[in-house]
């Protein structure tokens, strides 16, 4: 990777963790300064983030966000995102692809990373009790790989949401977003892997997007609005931060100022 794509992707790596209230560690982030320079490889990188969280037990992904139990852990996946931008994964618009982003983003860091869940999951970090207690608040954990296959099914129909006019592939995108969001098939970590999953998928379909100006308090009110069935907050936010794909230099980003990669 080039310099100003390795900048890409720590910048990526950090604003994904920071939607969910996480910040790396001292030690993690001079690593990642290092690796930006060239002074350290990936594999550098995730030693000396799992060296920073080496006293935290490993557990099991918690219910709904991260956000609320996965602060000690920030080092560890941030290191993990930019591999995963580095070496990248098996691609298909399916359930395997999520299954494989989450993987990648946890294994070393939650017991269950890439594991389906196995039960319906209610809790979400909301001021809304009701919606909170509400069954229906995610898709049933029985049917979550009907649920995938019918949403891939979607996306194959339209071609994967390719050679759209831009205001449609935003709207699209923005259903798919939601609909993926709504099948919750990880029993944490889901908004962290959806945001890869989209901005590859986007990437694919000839735009990119630039998670540097989404704030955690516009993103949180727009993942709540779209539980309530309005996916408005969310075109808004990708048409604020859809662009023209670079197809030869990396997708996930965070800030077009990261140089001459985008």
């Amino acid at each position: 990777m080039t310099p100003a794509e390795r900048a890409s992707a720590v910048a990526f790596a950090l604003k994904n963790c920071a939607l969910e209230a996480m910040a790396p560690g001292d030690a993690t982030l001079r690593a990642l300064r290092d690796y930006e320079r060239g002074d350290l490889d990936v594999s550098g990188l995730i030693d000396a983030a799992d060296a920073e969280t080496s006293g935290v037990a490993p557990g099991r992904l918690a219910d709904g966000s991260l956000d609320d139990h996965a602060r000690d852990h920030a080092g560890s996946i941030v290191a993990r995102t930019v591999l995963l931008t580095e070496r990248g994964w098996e691609t298909g618009n399916d359930l395997a692809e999520l299954t494989a982003i989450h993987r990648g983003l946890f294994a070393g860091v939650f017991a269950d990373a890439g594991r389906l869940r196995t039960t319906n999951t209610t809790r979400e970090v909301t001021a809304d009790r009701a919606l909170a207690r509400n069954p229906e608040a995610f898709f049933p954990a029985a049917l979550i790989e009907t649920g995938a296959h019918n949403i891939a099914t979607e996306l194959a129909d339209k071609r994967n949401l390719v050679a759209m006019d831009r205001d449609v592939f935003v709207r699209e995108l923005a259903r798919i977003y939601d609909e993926l969001g709504y099948l919750h098939p990880f029993k944490g970590g889901n908004a962290m892997t959806l945001r890869i999953f989209a901005s590859r998928l986007a990437h694919d379909a000839g735009w990119d997007l630039d998670w540097g100006p989404v704030g955690r308090d516009g993103y949180k009110a727009a993942k709540h609005a779209a539980y309530r069935g309005d996916t408005s907050g969310f075109t808004r936010m990708f048409d604020a931060i859809a662009r023209p794909a670079n197809p030869t230099r990396t997708f996930l980003i965070a800030g077009w100022e990261q140089g001459p990669a985008h």
